[in-house]
């Protein structure tokens, strides 16, 4: 797109075509992405009923973020971004088929769901960092708050609100059907994702490894902002992990729902994840970035603790429409003042060092929720992790108020 195409589509404050072709891969990605984190913990259940190995899935699909991703944004600023999106949703349609074969052949169990979760989570982190990194590329930056609130409608919509329902019915069917789904949504999805242009390079093609990566990560090292949001992001996601790592075992095990129930009690937080994406641009206009920011971490917070103690399913189930809206505004805010603020050139690096270590804990918090769990009760990880979730906030607050007040430098 022109430069001056891209100013004429700003000023009508229409969001470009090829953002829609971006949107509509993610429409079609997440409903099987959907199925797929909901067939994933029944059929867990089914093979180690225990707290700690129903984490220990969990634990799995998130470890790659931690292991993989300083390496990833060096790849993405290397490389055409949309080819690298591509090969990921590829080896991910080839990761997902041979998971339903071994499920429909019964040759599936707990030690290779976890390792297929890996390598599923090895590939997202390659793909979510170049999704990240290109979106600026191709919206204007005064329309980045509405294009990340519609994608992360989309995501929870097909993830939560369509995925779930559709995967909890095609495994009472039978257990491999979800697993199929979600290889033909990748599928379908790197097609449309093929029809991009071209994603951009960086000098760090040119520099060694290592330098590009301590390149990222020193300049979110010095930003005091960004530096402080990853931080807190780290503490939110390990206690996000903490609480809903043994959530399939709270709901069938204490609150008595079945497979079908699961996926339907998934989309409440769905409900209310599309919510928050669709007026979290009206939202910010309204009350400004940093209350919006200060209210939904502190929502969030209150929500968990008040969740260990939901006495039934509607109960949880609005709590969980709450959660996800607080998130989904959380997640608007802080994607694109990182999508505004990094330079074009570093993107890549800065976006895969700053999830390194807001989602590097996400597997710690999903074994500390099963050990919890098990130790304790199954409604336990929850009010503990709102606590953490509380005082990390007040932690973090002096460092919010001071430099979200003016422009970051």
């Amino acid at each position: 797109m022109t430069a001056e195409k891209a100013a004429t589509t700003e000023v009508k404050g229409r969001l470009p075509t090829p953002y829609w072709r971006l949107w509509w891969a993610g429409a079609i990605d997440n409903v099987g992405d959907g199925a797929f984190v909901t067939a994933v913990p029944l059929l867990a259940v089914q093979l180690a009923p225990t707290p700690v190995l129903v984490a220990a899935v969990s634990a799995a699909a998130y470890l790659p973020w931690l292991i993989f991703s300083l390496p990833a944004g060096a790849l993405v600023d290397r490389h055409d971004r949309k080819r690298l999106m591509v090969c990921s949703q590829l080896a991910q349609a080839a990761v997902v088929t041979v998971a339903a074969i071994l499920v429909a052949t019964g040759e599936m169990h707990v030690a290779l769901l976890a390792a297929m979760a890996f390598l599923l989570g090895a590939c997202d982190v390659v793909f979510g960092n170049a999704a990240q990194a290109m979106l600026p590329e191709i919206v204007p930056g005064s329309l980045l708050n509405r294009a990340n609130g519609y994608q992360n409608t989309v995501t929870n919509t097909g993830q939560q609100f369509l995925g779930p329902p559709a995967g909890s019915f095609l495994f009472a069917v039978t257990a491999a059907a979800p697993f199929a789904l979600n290889a033909v949504s990748f599928l379908g999805s790197a097609a449309l994702i093929a029809a991009l242009p071209p994603g951009r390079r960086s000098a760090a093609e040119h520099a060694p490894m290592h330098t590009a990566i301590r390149d990222g990560l020193r300049w979110l090292l010095r930003h005091r902002q960004l530096r402080t949001l990853a931080v807190l992001l780290a503490v939110n996601t390990f206690c996000y992990a903490m609480g809903t790592s043994t959530l399939v075992l709270l709901a069938t095990q204490t609150l008595h729902v079945t497979a079908g129930g699961f996926g339907v009690l998934l989309t409440a937080a769905a409900v209310g994840g599309a919510i928050g994406g669709v007026v979290s641009e009206r939202l910010v206009a309204w009350s400004g970035t940093l209350p919006a920011l200060l209210a939904s971490l502190a929502a969030n917070a209150l929500i968990f603790v008040v969740t260990g103690i939901a006495p039934d399913l509607v109960v949880l189930a609005v709590l969980l429409a709450l959660g996800g809206f607080a998130t989904t505004i959380w997640s608007v805010l802080t994607l694109s003042l990182r999508q505004q603020q990094v330079p074009d050139d570093l993107r890549g690096r800065v976006n895969s060092a700053y999830r390194m270590i807001g989602w590097g804990l996400i597997p710690l918090g999903a074994l500390a929720g099963g050990l919890v769990a098990e130790k304790v009760g199954l409604r336990a990880p929850y009010p503990i992790a709102g606590a953490i979730r509380g005082l990390a906030l007040l932690g973090a607050l002096p460092v919010l108020l001071a430099t979200m007040r003016r422009p970051a430098r």
